[in-house]
């Protein structure tokens, strides 16, 4: 099954604190999402176990990273994955870069059979560009539940919304905040200054504006937490929203 994934969710690299995850369940969010090289996998289990939200109502998304996609060692990463992570399923696994021992004859196939196998819900893409998804397409027997890429104001990968509209899955956006480099946009503090609040603010609002986009800022403080919930409840308007999209600048915080 397909997860559903909520507007804005929770993307835990460098979180170190079971603590942090379970102050985010108890505001609210209902995803999270780590990755093998994250490091902090267990982390966000211990969190996790640690909530008293039930677990099926919390999607649990992951990565295998671009040194296991070689067949034998997708499923044997998958599995201490789980183990780290205190499941039996985890809800969406990403390919996390389609690099080094990517290769989509195989690789996708030793996905398909992990949710086959009922270990993952779903198939998820990362870092992929336009003609890689349309490969993806060809040795991916499950649907894409789900493309996440860099995506800010200073950076939208070219074509990848759109080819996530067609084809009807969601983009998630990760380092919606530019690095912090979104406090340095005078268009956006432009904005955000209009409407009495902050920057990173309108960052995620100009995100969520976008048909079919859902973000996963990474927070560690409860403030910071409740304040990029409250983000997704503002609203900009279209020539808010243009203002922004028109922004020439071009930074890719973490090219491949």
């Amino acid at each position: 099954m397909t997860p559903t994934l909520p507007r804005l969710g929770l993307g835990t690299m460098g979180i170190d604190d079971p603590e942090t995850i379970d102050a985010a369940l108890d505001l609210g969010y209902r995803h999270l999402d780590t990755a093998q090289v994250y490091g902090n996998e267990r982390v966000v289990g211990d969190g996790l176990a640690r909530s008293d939200v039930p677990r099926e109502e919390v999607t649990v998304a992951t990565k295998v990273w671009a040194d296991s996609l070689a067949p034998e060692d997708v499923r044997r990463t998958t599995e201490e994955s789980l183990d780290r992570l205190g499941l039996e399923s985890i809800d969406l696994l990403y390919v996390h870069r389609p690099i080094e021992t990517y290769d989509p004859e195989t690789t996708l196939p030793a996905f398909d059979d992990l949710r086959a196998d009922g270990l993952i819900g779903a198939v998820g893409l990362s870092n992929f560009a336009v003609d890689e998804l349309e490969t993806a397409r060809e040795f991916l027997d499950a649907p894409i539940a789900a493309h996440q890429v860099e995506f800010h104001p200073l950076f939208r990968p070219e074509g990848v919304l759109e080819h996530a509209r067609e084809h009807e899955y969601p983009i998630v956006a990760y380092s919606p905040l530019a690095g912090g480099r979104v406090r340095d946009i005078d268009e956006v503090v432009a904005v955000a200054e209009a409407h009495d609040t902050t920057p990173e603010a309108v960052a995620i609002a100009w995100l969520l504006a976008k048909e079919g986009v859902t973000t996963i800022p990474k927070a560690s403080s409860r403030a910071h937490l409740e304040a990029n919930l409250a983000a997704a409840e503002l609203e900009l308007d279209g020539e808010e929203c243009e203002r922004i999209d028109g922004l020439e600048r071009t930074e890719e915080l973490f090219p491949e």
